[in-house]
């Protein structure tokens, strides 16, 4: 009788009704634990970033490659993924490590490409045999979108097989007057030196932004410019083949071209392109132009010269590019010609300078004062005396020269060395 008495008690619950208000009974408990359960979680997470209950418990760590996963309570309890580090760039001596021999040498080539663009075929048969620098030379008026197209055609030729995908210095000479390669849609016209030195510094170095963001436009990285040279005074200016005649000096003191050869040098560099101080120790004393002349000597400049001061401030100011002149100088070393000369690149640029940036060469391939050397004894000699990358004009002897080198530093264990830390100041600057 007691089993019936149960029997008809479970009937009872057991109505639709009765069935539903259990049911709903059910789920209001549940929704109580569940949110209980994930207020302690919560808690538990702003107090320490473990849920309560599991606090003062053992946390296994987790697989390297993993993030904690979420906490009781979190939004998703999925596993994620932590994003790696980014991979370290390579340093200047791991990237050095990892060119063949003709890669490094290719890296101490700065080759003319005509700034029209007439010869891109065979810029770019040189770029593909490792010449990892070009430099636009003559005149064009094809203003900075077609600039620009140009520049792109010739950095195809960069391939991790020419130099190993390590990307092109491209320079220019925009220095102003009649010193002027590009010009053209976007391309403002820039006044000579002598004229720029009117202004005051903090309005050239501002010019000279806008000039530079220019060159950037139409893929030019490097300047070289300003001319450093002091010419000594107004009535010798005529006098001064290479610098005065063409009013490329910033003044007649030292001092004035420094304020303002370095205030463009400053403008340039604004922009993010790398200007190249020229032409150490000077040219604004001699009377010949290196370029149509033979024999160019400058008997006057010392290695304490005053007129090295412009130099000097702008290496103490951070500049990684020095190009060198192709004079002779008496006072300094007379028997070597600058580029061939280690008292003025080793001693007075390093050593007493301090300076650890790229030696450029003037051109080496067409400038007269050279004629007396074969042409790849020029680039030896310079890279030997301490030279870090040759500038040449003439695309046919780039290859002359590069051969030559190529073939020294694989027989003589010295010049193997020369050339290996000529490369690395390249790399070294390329990085930034």
């Amino acid at each position: 009788m007691g089993n019936d008495r149960i029997d008809k008690a479970m009937i009872h619950l057991l109505k639709p009704s009765r069935i539903s208000l259990l049911i709903l009974l059910a789920l209001v408990t549940g929704v109580f634990v569940g949110v209980a359960r994930s207020d302690s979680a919560d808690r538990g997470l702003l107090a320490g970033g473990v849920p309560a209950q599991e606090r003062g418990a053992p946390q296994a760590a987790p697989p390297p490659e993993f993030s904690n996963p979420p906490a009781e309570g979190s939004p998703s309890a999925s596993v994620s993924h932590t994003e790696p580090p980014p991979a370290p760039h390579p340093t200047p001596e791991q990237r050095l490590a990892a060119l063949t021999l003709e890669q490094r040498v290719g890296q101490l080539f700065m080759v003319a490409a005509k700034a029209d663009g007439s010869d891109a075929s065979t810029v770019a048969d040189l770029l593909n045999n490792h010449v990892g620098n070009i430099y636009l030379a003559g005149r064009s008026q094809a203003g900075v979108v077609a600039t620009a197209s140009i520049v792109a055609k010739l950095k195809t030729a960069v391939s991790p097989a020419s130099t190993r995908g390590l990307p092109l210095f491209v320079a220019t000479d925009q220095e102003g007057g009649s010193v002027q390669v590009l010009r053209g849609p976007g391309f403002l016209p820039i006044p000579a030196a002598l004229e720029q030195g009117n202004s005051s510094p903090e309005q050239l170095r501002a010019d000279a932004r806008e000039w530079g963001s220019e060159l950037l436009q139409a893929g030019v990285n490097v300047d070289l410019a300003p001319v450093l040279d002091t010419v000594p005074n107004p009535d010798f200016a005529s006098s001064n083949k290479p610098i005065g005649a063409f009013q490329r000096e910033y003044g007649f003191s030292a001092a004035a071209v420094s304020e303002h050869g370095n205030a463009m040098a400053a403008g340039l560099r604004d922009a993010g392109v790398a200007p190249v101080v020229k032409h150490f120790p000077g040219m604004g004393r001699v009377s010949l132009n290196t370029d149509v002349s033979a024999n160019v000597r400058d008997s006057e400049t010392t290695r304490t010269d005053p007129y090295l001061m412009p130099f000097k401030a702008a290496i103490d100011g951070g500049l990684r590019w020095v190009m060198i002149s192709n004079a002779y100088y008496d006072k300094i070393d007379p028997n070597h010609v600058a580029p061939f000369s280690p008292v003025i690149m080793r001693t007075m640029l390093r050593a007493d300078a301090g300076f650890t940036g790229i030696i450029v060469s003037d051109d080496l391939c067409n400038a007269v004062q050279l004629s007396p050397w074969r042409v790849g004894d020029r680039a030896t000699n310079f890279i030997g005396a301490g030279g870090t990358m040759v500038l040449c004009a003439d695309t046919a002897s780039v290859l002359v020269m590069y051969n030559q080198v190529l073939q020294r530093a694989k027989a003589d264990l010295e010049f193997r060395k020369a050339v290996d830390a000529a490369a690395l100041t390249v790399l070294t600057v390329k990085a930034g």
